[in-house]
């Protein structure tokens, strides 16, 4: 499941802003700010997550699991 904190991360690292990771995943600008916001994109339709998702891999991010070892999710960059 897509986090709050893996779409913020994932943006700063393509040093995106909101409106442009709107425009990206061509998704409204208040639809990105409530999936960056508390409740996350879990009130979001699936569709919008995967575009989301979508854009910020198409610009080089990947996403990383939370692991059984405790680790939690996050994201980098594609080499």
């Amino acid at each position: 499941m897509l986090t709050a904190a893996q779409i913020r991360a994932g943006r700063a690292l393509l040093e995106w802003t909101q409106p442009e990771l709107a425009r990206q995943a061509g998704l409204s600008l208040p639809t990105i700010r409530r999936m960056e916001g508390a409740l996350g994109p879990g009130r979001s339709s699936a569709a919008n997550v995967d575009a989301v998702k979508r854009a910020l891999e198409a610009g080089g991010v990947e996403f990383i699991s939370a692991s059984d070892d405790g680790k939690g999710a996050g994201v980098r960059l594609r080499k």
